[in-house]
């Protein structure tokens, strides 16, 4: 009887090692995609500022010419 409890402790034991192992790396995983969604939306913010700016300089698009 003990060798059976004995059995089932170890592969429960093995069980709990190969999920701590998965649930760190997952962590890992989620906090190397939450450091490029950062970057992706910094790059963002900065285009639409340039973009924000540059048309702010330009004439708008449906002005007539001078010559008119």
């Amino acid at each position: 009887m003990t060798d059976a409890i004995d059995n089932r402790l170890i592969d429960i034991e093995i069980k709990l090692a190969h999920q701590e192992h998965l649930v760190e790396s997952l962590n890992e995983r989620i906090y190397e995609q939450q450091q490029q969604i950062d970057k992706l939306e910094n790059l963002i913010a900065a285009m639409a500022e340039r973009i924000r700016t540059r048309d702010a300089a330009q004439a708008p698009i449906n002005e007539r010419p001078p010559h008119y």
